[in-house]
């Protein structure tokens, strides 16, 4: 198998993939790549769990077309799984910690660890090379649990745009999108991230390997950071957003703050603050991650999209008062979802 990834042609054989959390992006990653050919496994818990042993894991395409993904090996014993090539670590950013020290077992010695999480990941200065480098952040990793137990040299980042929802146990759809790329953390241009990006192409998504993936993933929770705690305090699509003038006001703001932390800390932004205002507006209808957490009563992705920042605005003295309102007023949420559930 080939594929041609950031300008070099990279060759790849049949990997050993386990996809860790196979709920709506990861359910969509794990089919994909079974059905391409590669061998896949995937933890899963509860009635998803049965579904897919039972019948399999099934993806409905955006033009309603269904498949069953072949032959996946699904448990929710990490043990059990046997070692992989690589692992994907397609769980929200807070349900991490909890399965840390389990991931090893999965890792053949040179396998490499892929999160997919939204926002600022929790290794944004590991191997970074900057003044901050192997910084951790407290707002993403209090603890340590994650610096300590995945190494910084299993890492290759990758950065996940499509949307997809699991509809039912077993069952994933794909709503939109097909761009993964993917990066060392280091920057470097390597074999293990042209084979990633190899295997997820022939897999039907549109990956490259990119040497700047920090950059790339700053654009990406530019755009969460503003519209996601809007959303979840106000019930808003991207659409309703954008159109009303103080929303889009108050987005703007927060996006000016974020701007200045990224200057602060040597990352470019290729777009204006309209443009990426404007791209989510053409997104239309649709529902922030966070706003379907509220509606579903689930914990929301607090930190990683909005706490962060806040961090990083103290680190770089950059004043984020915009920020520091929405994160309040969005967490006095998430603690009135968590003690209703």
């Amino acid at each position: 198998m080939s594929d041609r990834s950031g300008g070099i042609a990279w060759q790849t054989a049949p990997m050993r993939i386990c996809v860790v959390g196979a709920g709506a992006i990861g359910g969509l990653l794990a089919a994909r790549l079974s059905t391409a050919g590669h061998e896949v496994s995937v933890v899963a818990r509860g009635d998803h769990l049965a579904a897919i042993r039972r019948s399999g894991l099934e993806l409905v395409e955006i033009d309603g077309a269904r498949t069953v993904a072949p032959g996946i090996a699904a448990s929710a014993d990490f043990s059990a799984l046997g070692a992989h090539d690589a692992v994907i670590l397609a769980l929200k950013a807070h349900q991490i910690a909890a399965v840390a020290g389990e991931l090893e077992s999965l890792c053949r010695p040179d396998a490499m660890i892929v999160p997919v999480q939204n926002g600022i990941p929790w290794w944004y200065f590991e191997r970074h090379g900057g003044p901050h480098d192997g910084r951790r952040l407290a707002s993403l990793d209090p603890d340590g649990v994650l610096k300590a137990s995945i190494p910084a040299e299993r890492i290759v980042a990758c950065i996940a745009y499509p949307a997809a929802a699991r509809i039912g146990p077993g069952v994933i759809a794909h709503i939109e999108g097909d761009r993964f790329p993917v990066g060392e953390i280091d920057g470097t241009r390597s074999d293990r991230a042209g084979a990633l990006a190899a295997a997820l192409s022939e897999a039907g998504f549109k990956s490259r390997v990119l040497t700047d993936i920090r950059s790339h993933l700053w654009v990406k929770a530019w755009g969460n950071l503003a519209f996601n705690p809007i959303s979840a305090l106000t019930g808003s699509t991207l659409s309703q957003m954008c159109s009303a003038p103080l929303a889009r006001e108050l987005a703007a703001t927060v996006m000016a703050e974020a701007g200045e932390i990224a200057e602060a800390l040597g990352v470019r932004i290729r777009f204006t603050i309209e443009q990426r205002i404007e791209g989510a507006a053409q997104v239309g209808e649709h529902k922030t991650s966070m706003l379907q957490d509220v509606e579903a009563g689930r914990p929301m992705e607090i930190d990683p999209l909005v706490g962060v920042f806040a961090e990083l605005g103290r680190l770089t003295g950059v004043a984020t008062p915009a920020i520091s309102a929405v994160y309040a007023l969005v967490s006095l949420l998430n603690d009135r979802i968590v003690g209703d559930s």
